[in-house]
């Protein structure tokens, strides 16, 4: 949908209605991305409210009324790197038995051989493969979360990989 600069310009001034609309020519697309990038439909609607209120809060600083949309995007970004974060900084409180009965069918041992490994392995190891593999947050997403270079996630996650591996076959 095309935003009409001057419903920014009148939303910059504190015209509700006008942000209101401007907003709405880009809510779907703010959506989608967030749905994209959390994976969860709860969590992409509170970052894309939380995205609302803080854009209300910030036209006034918006100097460009052509640049609204990039700027709104920036913002949910922003929104959904702290989520991301959010979701790493959780990890001591992940419970594992949630997380392997989704990725591993219910083997007993094997079951349990792939917890004990996951156990051995060190936090920021555990924490590349559950939001990786069982998860299903790619590289660059990871790489935001953690505030890492992409290429040090994949290397790690690659070892990591590698390290289970031999785990699980001794």
């Amino acid at each position: 949908m095309i935003i009409d600069p001057q419903q920014v310009i009148q939303a910059r001034e504190g015209d509700r209605g006008a942000f209101g609309a401007v907003y709405e020519a880009v809510a779907k697309d703010l959506y989608k991305m967030a749905l994209y990038t959390l994976g969860s439909p709860q969590d992409a609607e509170d970052v894309v409210s939380e995205t609302f209120i803080e854009a209300w809060k910030g036209i006034g600083g918006l100097r460009d009324e052509n640049s609204f949309r990039p700027w709104v995007m920036r913002i949910l970004s922003i929104r959904c790197k702290r989520k991301i974060g959010s979701y790493i900084k959780e990890k001591g409180n992940i419970d594992m038995e949630d997380y392997i009965e989704e990725g591993v069918p219910d083997r007993g041992s094997q079951r349990a051989e792939v917890l004990e490994a996951l156990d051995r392995l060190a936090d920021d190891e555990r924490q590349i493969v559950l939001l990786s593999v069982l998860q299903g947050y790619n590289m660059r997403e990871l790489a935001e979360g953690m505030e890492l270079p992409q290429g040090t996630v994949s290397s790690k996650l690659h070892r990591t990989l590698k390290k289970l591996r031999t785990m699980m076959e001794a």
